[in-house]
């Protein structure tokens, strides 16, 4: 067994020479030398016995990076082609793989891996190891695995350069791209962190990367999470324990009624990084993202990989998963609707239920409260039905949605969304009063105790108030930016401007979060219907619901009058002011009304502006643009199309979010394209939409679902907290005892 502890990178001062230079230093420059033990001590606690264990493509620079990292850690550096392979085999690795064969190589390749042993050491790997599955696990148990992610792109360029024209794996009929591509799901078995390295980025930077991304890995407390309604001052750990990702996504509402936001902020991307992205997939983009997002303790980036691909496989019905479309002059279509249930809310609710099962403890059953306004319903009741059985049968979850206040293609789609492990309750009243509702019911200890003590399960929420929904919308606006860089529309580093329907203002805020972390949007345009307190509000700064009664509008995801998500970018603004926050809160509570400080005004107008939309502007917006592209855009579409068109300025790129798909407004659409008769059957109204041979076409998911449940039977109830807490104790009664 090799047991390879010696060599050392020349240092001007090494470990056995430490001693007498601290000496000296201690006596002469006592600053110095505290300032220089702190860094000695912050490097060597930083690795202790583990190794770190650099591992890419041929060409990622493991070697060159991995005697930089050595030598800021004053630590052995192994280099496994020089060290480890040529000593055993006294030949070059080239030499050996052209003697013996891509399949023999790696198998002996694989085995020298076996016998070799390390600690407190930077070892790089060759960029074959991970193919061996063997190997990979014996080395994978000494230390943390770095994945250097250089594009493939970038990766020939190198290997150009190096006149390398032969790795592992290239045969016969396989370029060596292909080749490279191939190798990509062997590392992503392995690795622990990623570490993003772009085309120019120097090496000592890459190192410095690799550093900073081993410190977050061991330490999670970088990355807590406090409520928008916290004021920290003088408070103990007891009285305000640490919340982490893991914790948020479980509780969804903070305990003081606020909402759950990341105490040190996003983390940000470097244009190089996210120049990177630009030729990558949808998924390999969310996996880079919500790794920066999810701390490693909470979801391991091997299963949040798994999760990802579980979320935005099959279950899309385009591969690009949220492709961009051009509409017309300046304008685009990021398309929102090509999931599961046929609207943006299932970019989050295919993911979250996995995030969720992962993170609650097994002790204990979970029934999720949902709220919706039409389309967080079915997305929600979709995704939590395909969690594996096991999951199901201690994860429920129960709808409630305004019984007259969502289209009728929406209520049959929950209602055939219903499985052995979610249900829908029809509430006879707004969505206002069923989302105020289940507020209340998370703060009310009382009821709440009782689940858990009589029943054994805990209350949790899959609202956009969970912090979880909002991470995978950050993804898709990031990448629809990525994509014009890409086909060519605009260059990377100009800016964008985008236009959401908005009634929660969740999406919004995603796309705000977006920018946070680098993709450079210019104005956020916030797209309203006739229930437009937020137009009033972005305005004027005076948030007032005193007289108003919400409309049912064709665009009914965004008939909302209280925007919960508002919460989070007040905070955010206010410089997380917790008191301010609290405070107006408060009063819109208890007086339907708050007024924005006149500082906090102007930083809003800074970034928003805000619009609304007639019923009969809608309806004129889907009959044009049908009649001009042969397009067809959904209420809510055609909302933020109005706005759009009146708001943007015209010099620059300006994406339009197509939050849903058509189908599932049936009888406005067919109004807006002057149908005389329109029959009352959902079904045949889809049927009828589908003549039109547009685009896009009609949805398949959502006929499916359809064609399957026809007038299927749901629960009722009176707009009474009373009753909505006896629907959910008889579920729990039911599905967990």
């Amino acid at each position: 067994m090799f047991h390879i502890f010696q060599y050392r990178p020349l240092r001007l001062i090494t470990q056995n020479s430490l001693s007498s230079v601290c000496l000296k230093l201690m006596l002469s420059r006592p600053v110095a030398f505290a300032q220089i033990w702190k860094s000695w001590f912050s490097s060597h606690s930083l690795l202790g016995k583990k190794n770190i264990i650099l591992m890419g493509p041929p060409g990622a620079g493991k070697t060159t990076i991995g005697r930089i990292v050595g030598q800021k850690l004053d630590c052995p550096v192994i280099d496994i082609d020089d060290d480890v392979l040529e000593t055993t085999w006294n030949m070059s690795v080239s030499e050996k793989l052209k003697d013996i064969g891509y399949e023999e190589f790696l198998e002996e390749e694989g085995k020298a891996l076996l016998k070799f042993s390390a600690s407190g050491s930077v070892i790089s790997l060759s960029g074959s190891n991970p193919m061996h599955a063997a190997g990979m696990q014996h080395i994978k148990k000494t230390g943390i695995v770095v994945y250097l992610d250089v594009s493939t792109a970038v990766i020939m360029g190198r290997l150009k350069s190096m006149q390398v024209d032969r790795i592992v794996g290239l045969s016969p009929g396989n370029s060596l791209k292909d080749t490279l591509q191939f190798r990509k799901q062997f590392y992503k078995r392995w690795y622990d962190i990623r570490v993003l390295c772009g085309e120019d980025v120097a090496a000592e930077v890459v190192a410095e990367k690799v550093l900073d991304a081993v410190r977050r890995y061991q330490d999670s407390d970088l990355e807590t999470f406090i409520s928008t309604r916290s004021s920290r001052s003088g408070r103990s750990m007891e009285e305000d324990p640490r919340k982490y990702f893991s914790d948020v996504v479980v509780q969804g509402l903070a305990p003081d009624g606020g909402l759950f936001v990341p105490e040190r902020g996003l983390p940000k991307f470097t244009a190089e990084e996210w120049q990177g992205l630009i030729e990558a997939t949808y998924t390999e983009r969310a996996e880079v993202i919500l790794e920066k997002c999810i701390h490693p303790a909470d979801i391991p980036a091997s299963k949040l990989a798994e999760i990802i691909g579980t979320a935005y496989g099959e279950n899309f019905s385009c591969s690009k998963i949220a492709p961009v479309r051009h509409l017309a002059g300046n304008q685009f279509l990021l398309e929102l609707f090509h999931g599961p249930t046929a609207s943006f809310k299932d970019f989050a609710l295919q993911l979250v239920p996995h995030l969720f099962a992962y993170c609650i403890p097994r002790s204990c059953n979970y029934l999720i409260l949902v709220a919706t306004s039409g389309d967080t319903g079915s997305a929600v009741l979709d995704g939590f039905s395909r969690l594996h059985d096991t999951d199901k049968q201690r994860i429920a979850v129960m709808n409630f949605f305004p019984e007259d206040g969502v289209s009728p293609i929406q209520k049959s789609q929950m209602i055939g969304c219903q499985k052995e492990n979610a249900w829908s309750v029809g509430v006879r009243s707004d969505f206002d009063f069923c989302q105020t509702a289940i507020k209340q019911i998370f703060t009310n200890s009382d009821f709440t105790g009782f689940l858990t003590v009589e029943y054994g399960t805990a209350l949790a929420a899959a609202n956009s108030i969970n912090w979880a929904r909002l991470l995978p919308q950050i993804v898709y606006h990031a990448s629809a930016y990525l994509d014009l860089v890409h086909q060519g529309i605009t260059p990377f580093g100009s800016p964008i401007d985008i236009c959401i329907p908005t009634g929660n203002f969740g999406n919004i805020l995603a796309a705000f979060y977006a920018k946070m972390m680098g993709i450079p949007i210019r104005k956020f345009i916030c797209a309203s219907n006739d229930n437009n307190v937020l137009t009033d509000f972005i305005r004027t700064g005076v948030y007032d619901l005193r007289g108003r009664k919400l409309i049912s509008t064709f665009s009914s995801a965004v008939d909302i009058l209280k925007s919960s998500n508002l919460e989070r970018y007040l905070h955010l603004i206010a410089n997380e002011d917790g008191q301010l926050v609290t405070q107006l809160f408060n009063q819109l509570e208890n007086q339907g009304h708050f007024q924005l400080p006149k500082d906090l005004l102007e930083k809003l107008q800074q970034d928003l502006v805000a619009g609304w939309c007639s019923e009969e502007d809608c309806l004129a917006a889907i009959h044009s643009v049908y009649s001009t592209t042969g397009y067809i855009l959904d209420t809510h579409t055609a909302v933020a199309k109005v706005v759009a068109d009146r708001l943007q300025d015209r010099t620059c790129p300006i994406i339009i979010s197509s939050t849903a798909h058509y189908s599932k407004f049936a009888p406005a659409i067919l109004r807006a394209l002057r149908i005389a008769e329109i029959n009352q059957n959902p079904l045949s109204q889809l049927h009828l939409l589908s003549s039109y041979s547009a685009l896009p076409p009609i949805h398949w998911g959502l006929l499916e679902t359809l064609k399957k449940t026809g007038n299927g039977d749901h629960q009722v109830c009176a707009a009474d907290m009373s009753a909505l807490m006896y629907h959910i104790e008889t579920l729990i009664q039911n599905h967990f005892i």
